[in-house]
């Protein structure tokens, strides 16, 4: 897919990955960018003063408001389902609705978005979607929970949504990459990538046609880990080995 002269529409385009995603876009000359958010006022001044930029006060967890949304972008050609959240709750002792929560945003909100907006991208010539997934979508850390089991079934809807969206030519594409230099992982002393520089990978990977794009070294090794059993993989959590 052609970046340029596209009309893309980013969500969650206030912070972190999203913010860098509109600034991209705009760079790689695309036409018009709906920069979906709760609070518009919450966006890059520079980007609200770009006459290409059109905020949009979204709640993707909203079926009725996104449906609404993809009334009034009816020339919408790639959809970014960069939208989500990070609880980080344990699954079964954690907090329920902070849980739920999670997979409603994640699973549920991006579902919303594909819904409304594949009909939009099928007028348009078939476009593509690209959703946010994570390393975090193979393999799992003791305390993540709740965002790794979200993500996890986000990779197996985004699979589901391309073999449905197949038909119409719409080019689905999935993003894992491992912890970037976000407000999201903040709090974390870990290696980090530059947003930058993965924002950058996957507009390339769509440009590129291609279906997945994995950055940095935790996604390629997440993906290996695949193929690992979980007695390998997870060794604290074969029954009887804690002492």
């Amino acid at each position: 897919m052609n970046i340029t002269d596209s009309v893309a529409l980013v969500s969650g385009a206030n912070r972190g990955m999203g913010r860098v995603y509109v600034s991209e876009l705009l760079n790689r000359g695309a036409a018009r960018v709906y920069a979906v958010c709760r609070d518009p006022r919450t966006l890059d001044p520079a980007h609200s003063g770009d006459e290409r930029v059109v905020p949009v006060s979204l709640d993707i967890t909203d079926a009725h408001g996104v449906a609404m949304a993809a009334a009034n972008a009816s020339d919408v050609s790639l959809l970014i389902n960069n939208a989500g959240s990070s609880f980080i709750e344990p699954v079964v002792s954690g907090e329920l609705d902070r849980v739920r929560r999670e997979f409603e945003t994640h699973v549920f909100g991006t579902l919303n978005m594909v819904r409304a907006f594949a009909p939009v991208l099928a007028a348009n010539g078939g476009g593509a979607i690209l959703t946010m997934l994570s390393a975090l979508s193979w393999v799992d850390y003791y305390g993540l929970g709740s965002y790794t089991a979200a993500k996890t079934a986000l990779w197996g809807l985004n699979t589901a949504i391309r073999h449905e969206l197949a038909a119409q030519r719409t080019q689905v594409v999935g993003l894992h990459v491992g912890a970037t230099d976000t407000d999201m992982t903040a709090g974390y002393e870990i290696p980090k990538v530059a947003p930058e520089e993965v924002v950058a990978a996957a507009l390339d990977g769509v440009a590129a046609g291609s279906l997945e794009v994995l950055f940095g070294t935790e996604a390629e090794e997440a993906k290996k880990a695949l193929a690992r059993t979980p007695e390998q993989l997870y060794p604290g959590s074969v029954p009887g080995t804690w002492s």
